[in-house]
């Protein structure tokens, strides 16, 4: 789904009329927190959650942290529900056989980087990565689920977007409220630019890690120099707007831009449009690594990718929180 613009408004009509299902969503979901019994990992898990819907950089921060891990020797796995695949696990992806059909499109991603496990029961999904050796569990979404406990609870935030209109869903965008998700979470990641008063919002209630995206060196499968281009950008993505920011700053000059709903299942036919229009007008078709695992196989090929890379200001302060998990595990050891 694409989040309507609502969403981003204190006052609108839309959620004054949604408002008495936002307070139910809302009693709902107290209710399964207070009746929930978590199951707690015999390894470490980290959640990297957020608490609107819709995308907010949780997978370059799940990546980034699983980068950290590896450099210090840790056998961290993924775990996550696999949104947009029809596989419930607990299945470990495997890119080579595994589609984003299959699985969704962001476990193909973090496949590439370590074993991934995708299982919407939860505690099923960790049992099953225990068993295959993992050392500790990075789940890429579940912050709201409270089936598996956490040792460690990032609440992602994109500096664009914030926590939008403050209202719960479908009023607005939030799972939970801000101070809701705050209470149990160690630290908040504010990504990019703060430009909607979040990091106000979120006060001195938790540490906040700030990061940024930028274009990664390696800027898609050829090697393209997107710099000068004339480029036709789509993108399925939470917030497309990020995406063609992303290529700005790269340097392309974005010709057209189709922006589409976040996991949108591409047809052949319509990347053939795509793809013919771009031919048309002289343009380079460019989309997100997260959207080329979506696209029909056969229908790859003269597409360029702009993958980012996520920077954080204080690395320290992040490795600081991590140091802190690993030391507590070998102490209760």
């Amino acid at each position: 789904m694409r989040a309507p613009d609502f969403w981003q408004r204190r006052r609108d009509w839309r959620s004054l009329l949604l408002s008495p299902a936002a307070t139910a969503y809302g009693w709902a979901a107290r209710c399964r927190a207070r009746t929930a019994q978590p199951w707690t990992a015999t390894v470490p898990v980290i959640c990297i959650g957020n608490l609107v819907a819709g995308g907010a950089g949780k997978t370059p921060v799940a990546l980034s942290i699983m980068a950290m891990l590896q450099r210090q020797g840790i056998a961290a796995h993924f775990l996550t529900r696999g949104h947009g695949g029809k596989l419930t696990g607990p299945v470990r992806v495997d890119p080579g056989a595994h589609g984003a059909a299959d699985v969704g499109d962001e476990p193909l991603l973090l496949a590439e980087a370590a074993p991934t496990w995708v299982a919407g029961d939860r505690v099923a999904g960790a049992r099953a990565a225990i068993a295959a050796g993992a050392k500790a569990i990075i789940m890429d979404d579940g912050f709201q689920n409270p089936s598996l406990a956490k040792n460690l609870s990032l609440i992602v935030v994109d500096g664009g977007y914030g926590f939008g209109n403050g209202l719960l869903l479908p009023a607005g965008p939030l799972r939970e409220t801000v101070a809701e998700g705050l209470a149990h979470a160690q630290a908040v990641v504010l990504i990019g630019e703060d430009r909607t008063g979040a990091a106000a919002q979120v006060g001195n209630a938790l540490p906040i890690l700030r990061a940024r995206l930028t274009p990664a060196p390696e800027s898609d499968p050829g090697g393209t120099d997107l710099s000068g281009r004339r480029v036709l950008a789509f993108a399925g993505i939470g917030r497309p707007e990020k995406f063609f920011e992303s290529l700005r700053e790269a340097g392309a000059e974005i010709a057209e831009s189709k922006p589409f709903p976040d996991h949108h299942p591409y047809g052949a036919a319509e990347i053939d449009a795509i793809l013919q229009q771009a031919r048309d007008a002289g343009l380079l078709p460019v989309t997100t690594r997260k959207d080329w695992v979506r696209l029909p196989p056969g229908r790859r090929d003269g597409i360029a990718v702009l993958d980012i890379a996520l920077t954080w200001q204080d690395e320290a302060a992040l490795t600081a929180l991590l140091t802190g998990l690993f030391t507590a595990e070998q102490g209760d050891a």
